[in-house]
């Protein structure tokens, strides 16, 4: 007898195909109106008029806010940074990344919802899509329609108007590097250097596709921010809640029946959170990576809250401890200024207080002495020994002033072949050569300690800048 043992009868096997990715299924948000859509319209108007304004600025016969990279000068207001002032590019950065942990540790993503750019152009790019094609269930109307010539045109008309927002905001970018009015004209001549129109072009590719196109898959997949945001959030972080206590469980019904009596919550089970989400997802699900904390959703259903007579706030801002433990008001904002969020706020305010101070005391002359590197020492013809150097001068305020350079430290030092006096433009440097001579009788081999000073002239109250420096006998 043939033994069977250990063998299973083969049976036919399907293959399992799983997709590597998901489909992009295409969102439309339905537009909203309430409270927390009238704050996102205030941060689309003050950041866009602050943004596309500002270069247009002057001050003191010259744009306001200019980063000149070829003069390697920062022009802001009454400012001029210099690349000597990178600390204040490194200050500014820990200010933002401080401001991120402050406002997120207290209401999650709230960068994100009102003042991202990337949430800015979308509602602005949406906006326009409403005014051309229309509302909601018109867009997915017309999207579903056969092609048509008034399809083509409406669809031709929102694309130009969103190539043409996309290219004045690339336009705009490179007028923070080069003088909007001069870039203006070169345009208008079809006169624009390389750079500038590869930084126009891409900066305004990236605008129209990133807005136009790829809208919540930006915040969804290239993000980062999306992604490590759960652990700056903690039980008492003020995040956008769905309240299931009072809403399950949801069902539809008559806006006269008691739905209480049917064993019905407050959710009607509307979808109305979903429809206005831009990034399509289901708040009643649960905090999730994908939200934006835009709060559309909570317009939406207070919305229907109010037709139906129910008290607003199913969905709302809230902690989740709040929620678990049912807090008032008063508790919850208690729970929130808690000590992880004072010593943000303690630790912002101190570098801000610390950057503001410097910036009101901060010299406005820079100097720099260099050796000559062709000759540190030489004997010259009187049988004084002379070192020669270079006295970098930087007038960083926007006024000329006329400098007196002096030098001390060693008996009998003079300096030879130059005025002692220069003047330096406002906003302007100069590279200074300057000869020392010394009576070798003073001197001792090797390094000798000197003192370079370079005083304003002219000024009531004179800035005094003084530059250590070694005189070298060989």
């Amino acid at each position: 007898m043939e033994s069977t043992a250990g063998t299973r009868p083969v049976r036919d096997v399907e293959p399992l195909e799983q997709a590597l990715y998901e489909i992009r299924k295409k969102i439309y948000p339905r537009a909203v109106t309430g409270r927390y859509a009238l704050w996102r319209w205030i941060f689309v108007w003050g950041t866009q008029l602050v943004y596309y304004g500002l270069p247009w600025l002057s001050w003191n016969d010259r744009q306001a806010v200019l980063f000149d990279l070829a003069d390697r000068k920062f022009y802001i207001f009454g400012l001029v940074f210099w690349p000597q002032d990178i600390v204040y590019l490194a200050v500014l950065l820990i200010v933002c990344a401080y401001s991120l942990f402050l406002f997120t540790a207290v209401a999650g993503r709230l960068w994100c919802g009102f003042a991202c750019p990337q949430t800015v152009y979308t509602e602005v790019f949406m906006w326009i899509e409403k005014v051309i094609e229309g509302d909601r269930l018109k867009r997915m109307k017309l999207d579903q329609s056969p092609p048509s010539v008034r399809k083509a045109g409406l669809k031709a008309a929102k694309h130009g108007v969103w190539i043409a927002l996309g290219l004045w905001t690339g336009f705009t970018f490179v007028g923070y590097f080069t003088p909007i009015q001069e870039l203006g004209r070169s345009v208008l001549l079809l006169d624009a250097g390389p750079w500038a129109t590869f930084w126009m072009l891409f900066y305004g590719f990236a605008t129209y596709g990133n807005a136009g196109w790829m809208r919540e898959q930006v915040c969804k997949y290239m993000c980062p921010y999306a992604r490590f945001q759960s652990v700056m959030f903690d039980q008492d972080t003020l995040v956008i809640t769905y309240d299931r206590e009072r809403g399950e469980p949801r069902g539809a019904r008559a806006r006269s029946a008691d739905h209480k009596a049917r064993g019905l919550g407050d959710c009607v089970d509307c979808g109305i959170c979903v429809q206005v989400c831009p990034t399509g997802i289901d708040i009643r699900q649960g905090l999730q990576y994908e939200c934006i904390g835009c709060a559309a959703c909570i317009d939406g259903c207070n919305q229907v809250m109010d037709r139906m007579g129910y008290p607003k706030g199913l969905i709302r801002y809230a902690t989740e401890n709040a929620l678990q433990k049912h807090f008032t008001p008063a508790q919850s904002l208690k729970r929130v200024l808690r000590p992880r969020v004072l010593v943000y706020a303690a630790v912002l305010w101190a570098i801000v207080l610390a950057a503001a101070m410097t910036l009101y005391q901060r010299i406005p002359v820079k100097v720099d002495v260099i050796r000559d590197r062709i000759a540190s020492s030489r004997d010259a013809a009187d049988e004084k020994v002379e070192n020669v150097y270079r006295l970098q001068i930087m007038n960083t305020s926007e006024v000329s002033r006329r400098f007196l350079i002096s030098v001390s430290g060693i008996e009998a030092m003079e300096m030879r072949d130059q005025n002692q006096s220069v003047e330096i433009g406002p906003a302007s440097s100069r590279m200074i050569p300057v000869r020392i001579a010394a009576e070798r009788q003073h001197l001792h081999k090797g390094a000798n300690p000197i003192v370079f000073s370079i005083q304003t002239v002219g000024e009531r109250e004179p800035i005094v800048i003084s530059e250590k420096a070694s005189f070298i006998v060989q």
